[in-house]
């Protein structure tokens, strides 16, 4: 009985070690409105930080506006801020873009290190190219010296093609790749992960707080791996 309680204690030890996503082991963090800062930030080495959403009005999809949604963030000095972007529309007004710049200028005069803009946007398969476009059209806007950055569905890598991944890859910084919807990760998420790691491009993967990973031994030897994010909650 002893042997049989000690082995079943290691197997929810391992369970735990392995198959946790616990903040205090990572540093580099998704901060969204209405989430509380937690102490891990203060230790963090990259903080991406939600400033708003563009959508399309209910009233008329041809009108676009930028909803303000600028999440609650500590003094960081030593960390790289992103500023983040939900999108949920391509269709950005001349408005939308002078609203976005003139943050990136305000938290910059701040004294706070702003590495760049990061566009979270769900492309599916049929308007990849369009998201394509809609980045080059950005990256075009924004100062030399901001870096941009993009979250990506899990199921990109079986979805975009070759020569849209160089594409990609002459656009933006980095791609973060999400292994969670919602507040659960992806079940079958170990299913995309060789696909995502042969992007060719340089990658991180998004986990979120509280959820299920175990890292695969080829993922830290891909030289276009850049770590992890991790998108905290209230609990």
């Amino acid at each position: 009985m002893t042997r049989l309680l000690c082995a079943a204690l290691l197997l929810c030890a391992r369970i735990a070690l392995a198959g946790t996503v616990d903040p205090a082991q990572y540093d580099a963090f998704w901060l969204w409105a209405g989430v509380k800062p937690q102490p891990v930030l203060h230790d963090a080495r990259t903080v991406y930080v939600l400033q708003g959403q563009i959508e399309a009005s209910p009233q008329d999809d041809a009108q676009v506006r930028f909803i303000a949604q600028g999440a609650s963030l500590p003094p960081l000095p030593h960390a790289d801020v992103w500023l983040v972007y939900r999108a949920h529309t391509l269709r950005w007004t001349p408005r939308v873009e002078h609203i976005m710049l003139a943050q990136l200028a305000r938290w910059r005069a701040s004294g706070q290190k702003i590495a760049g803009i990061q566009i979270d946007f769900d492309a599916h398969t049929l308007h990849l190219q369009d998201y394509l476009d809609f980045l080059r059209v950005l990256r075009e806007e924004l100062p030399a010296d901001c870096r941009l950055s993009i979250t990506g569905l899990l199921d990109w890598s079986s979805r975009i093609d070759a020569d849209q991944v160089n594409q990609l890859k002459r656009i933006v910084d980095e791609v973060v790749v999400q292994t969670y919807q919602g507040r659960h990760t992806i079940a079958d998420f170990n299913a995309y992960l060789p696909r995502v790691a042969r992007l060719q491009l340089p990658f991180r993967i998004g986990l979120i707080e509280g959820g299920v990973w175990e890292a695969p031994p080829y993922l830290s030897a891909n030289p276009w791996f850049r770590g992890y994010v991790v998108f905290l909650r209230n609990g």
